[in-house]
């Protein structure tokens, strides 16, 4: 019953749209960027929200995917701690429905709370467009989507 509750928060919050396939660049265990001004730097991946694995994969995350992470740099009080995030953006290649293959230089994330808002108030960067349309906060703060 709580697991519906908080999808329907997510829902009502974060996430709205139901997202084509994209490939999963970012295995469990990567560090990659903090792209908002939340106090974090650098984060590492712990486990990816709603991944269905098969045995003795490691999952992975693509653009739009929400996952917990570790705080490895940033400010004292974000340190070691456990947020959830999304990605924003990945450096592996990915098509786009309309035939476009879309890269970034770097892999970057956004620090959320498990509502689905987000911790900081602006971001540093482009976002993509697939993650744009499923969380509606991160599009609202994003300067340049692409």
């Amino acid at each position: 019953m709580a697991a519906r509750a908080k999808g329907r928060a997510l829902v009502a919050k974060g996430a709205v749209a139901q997202r084509s396939r994209i490939s999963r660049g970012i295995p469990a265990g990567a560090i990659i960027k903090c792209a908002d001004n939340s106090g974090a730097r650098a984060l590492r991946i712990i486990q990816v929200t709603g991944y269905k694995g098969r045995l003795r994969r490691v999952p992975a995350a693509a653009v739009g995917d929400m996952m917990t992470v570790s705080v490895r740099r940033g400010t004292p009080d974000m340190r070691r701690k456990i947020f959830q995030a999304v990605l924003i953006r990945q450096r592996k290649p990915y098509r786009r429905s309309d035939g476009a293959w879309v890269q970034f230089e770097d892999n970057a994330a956004v620090v959320m709370t498990p509502e689905g808002d987000m911790r900081g108030s602006e971001i540093r960067g482009p976002v993509s467009k697939e993650a744009a349309e499923i969380w509606t906060r991160i599009a609202s703060a994003a300067s340049i989507i692409v």
